[in-house]
């Protein structure tokens, strides 16, 4: 079995790491390329640098931080964020990233992601999916990412699914989460990167239900995003929740938990990951 990977997230506006909670009030979470060091010297599979505020921006993305980032790790390094065309990629891939993450661009002009893959593969080709629970209108209670239970249903009602948000999850598409999970691994995305919306930076736990119904339907690693407060939560996406990999912001930046810690966790309860 293929060890399952920890990938921390560097949200970045304005040059610097930032978090919020359901993808607003942000606060500052440090330095890029010096929590970019520290995460490559404690054990991390990989490192997820986005620059959050540059598609509603309309701008590119930041390729100075991001070249600079690149030369403080060993790791590899997704970067996304205002990714509207193939010389972008190039410029990334140039600058030292490893992979590109699309979300936007995907939605506005799905056949990008089959020229971007055919272009440069589809191992480095990954697409972010921001989902949000949509409500249902025959039921009482609100929505919550994971139920009563991480990973159960909305007691309220039947969950009536995800919706696709764009622009830093400022636009509905009204994409269906988990039919636009399918169309893009066709048009050759590499890897999925999820995200629950509603879940992202509670620390209450990850959407399991959105993330098990996604990776159930496609061929490609599936990482989960959005809500990780303690090391079962992780553990919980990457077995029942079905991922390949998990994200995490707020636990690790604040020093709640460290890379060695989950590692620990993990290999305790025969989760197969990289020793640190």
């Amino acid at each position: 079995m293929l060890a399952k990977r920890i990938l921390p997230c560097l949200d970045v506006k304005a040059g610097r790491v930032v978090k919020g909670v359901n993808f607003v009030n942000l606060r500052d979470a440090g330095d890029p390329v010096e929590l970019a060091q520290i995460y490559n010297q404690a054990g991390a599979d990989e490192l997820v640098f986005l620059d959050i505020t540059a598609t509603h921006e309309d701008r590119d993305i930041i390729y100075d931080v991001v070249h600079r980032t690149a030369e403080q790790v060993f790791i590899p390094l997704t970067v996304g964020g205002g990714i509207q065309s193939l010389d972008t990629i190039k410029k990334l891939l140039r600058a030292g990233a490893d992979k590109v993450s699309i979300n936007s661009t995907a939605v506005r002009d799905p056949e990008f992601l089959n020229r971007a893959s055919d272009r440069f593969g589809n191992q480095c080709i990954v697409v972010a999916i921001d989902a949000r629970r949509r409500l249902d209108p025959n039921a009482s209670g609100q929505p919550n990412p994971g139920g009563p239970n991480p990973g159960e249903p909305n007691p309220g009602g039947p969950n009536p699914g995800w919706d696709v948000y764009v622009r830093g999850g400022r636009e509905n598409t009204g994409l269906d989460a988990v039919a636009w999970a399918k169309e893009v691994a066709q048009r050759g995305a590499g890897e999925l990167l999820i995200t629950s919306m509603d879940a992202d930076g509670t620390q209450a736990g990850y959407d399991l239900e959105l993330t098990r119904s996604i990776a159930e339907q496609v061929q490609i690693p599936v990482i989960a995003s959005g809500g990780a407060g303690c090391c079962e939560h992780i553990e919980a996406a990457l077995t029942t929740g079905r991922a390949e990999a998990a994200l995490l912001a707020s636990l690790l930046h604040y020093g709640d938990l460290s890379v060695a810690e989950i590692k620990r966790h993990l290999a305790e309860h025969q989760v197969p990951v990289r020793p640190v």
